[in-house]
């Protein structure tokens, strides 16, 4: 089985570097995208296994990125969201989970609680076809 793919979409450049670092070296493969309409495109082009996103970005916020992968899946294969915000109310979380999301973490939160989310999130990704 290949490396598993994660990819990382937080608009704030410096969380964003530290994250994909450490999941890097947990030996995971890496796609970053900046920004919500980046973060779309990279997850149709490049289908990753894992999406960790940020819901407070420029040019298409984390809602409509999971709105969009929820309604339009790029392939047939489940994508499991790890959201990760600083949005921390109740209907922030519910409005997460409403769109499908599979776990909320909310920032600040440490690097071990993300990488514990993606070890959670590794049994919802369904075997690939070879």
């Amino acid at each position: 089985m290949s490396m598993t793919k994660i990819l990382i979409a937080d608009d704030e450049s410096a969380v964003l570097e530290i994250m994909a670092r450490k999941v890097a070296s947990a030996g995971y493969q890496v796609i970053m995208a900046r920004n919500g309409q980046e973060a779309w495109d990279k997850i149709q082009t490049q289908l990753p296994d894992i999406v960790l996103l940020d819901m407070i970005m420029p040019e298409m916020d984390g809602f409509q990125v999971l709105t969009n992968l929820r309604q339009h899946p790029p392939s047939n294969k489940w994508i499991p969201v790890v959201v990760i915000s600083t949005l921390d109310k109740v209907q922030n979380l519910k409005e997460g989970f409403d769109l499908e999301a599979d776990h909320y973490l909310t920032k600040p939160c440490h690097i071990e609680d993300i990488l514990k989310a993606i070890k959670l999130m590794l049994p919802l990704i369904p075997l690939r076809n070879s």
